[in-house]
């Protein structure tokens, strides 16, 4: 990625990784700058992904596991049937109403994380074999879990990109510097 967070200026342990967060967010809402919606749904490369369906996976995935740290159940419940969606804008799901989600989770995350009275709390997981086989995560564990999520498909966003129009990720860091 090509901007930088300075951890010191974010204060404690908290502040440091939520700020690492929402650099590798800002990537992938870079990546859709000045698309129209056809662009955005479109799949460019091998790759069966859009941009549009990265960011409403990030968007859900990121609730997801806040909702498993609050031992809630996930707002989109997914299983074999419908995963494929979460890849996809389907209906009348818009980059709009999508980045207007992600930022009501990435405020919600940031509230969870901040008020928790420790960042070694831990939280159960589902025993599927997909999740780490101890049964129980920190919430450290989480927010490093949630970076690397979000920087694995901020990567895949700017391939998109670039395969779509030739903007590379500097070029949109400066067109946001602009406004745009």
């Amino acid at each position: 990625m090509v901007t930088h967070v300075a951890a010191e200026a974010r204060g404690d342990e908290r502040g440091a990784l939520l700020a690492f967060l929402e650099e590798q967010r800002g990537g992938i809402r870079r990546a859709l700058l000045g698309l129209t919606e056809e662009q955005a749904r479109s799949r460019p490369s091998a790759s069966e992904l859009s941009l549009g369906g990265l960011l409403k996976h990030v968007a859900e995935t990121e609730q997801g596991w806040l909702a498993r740290a609050r031992q809630e159940p996930p707002a989109v419940p997914r299983d074999e049937s419908n995963w494929h969606e979460t890849f996809q804008l389907t209906g009348d799901e818009t980059v709009a109403s999508q980045l207007a989600y992600w930022a009501e989770v990435a405020a919600g995350t940031e509230k969870y994380i901040r008020s928790a009275p420790s960042l070694d709390d831990t939280f159960p997981l589902p025993p599927d074999p997909w999740f780490p086989p101890e049964g129980r995560v920190s919430l450290r564990w989480l927010c490093l879990h949630l970076i690397r999520e979000t920087a694995r498909h901020a990567g895949h966003a700017d391939i998109i990109r670039e395969s779509l129009d030739g903007r590379t990720a500097f070029e949109l860091v400066a067109l946001e510097q602009q406004g745009g």
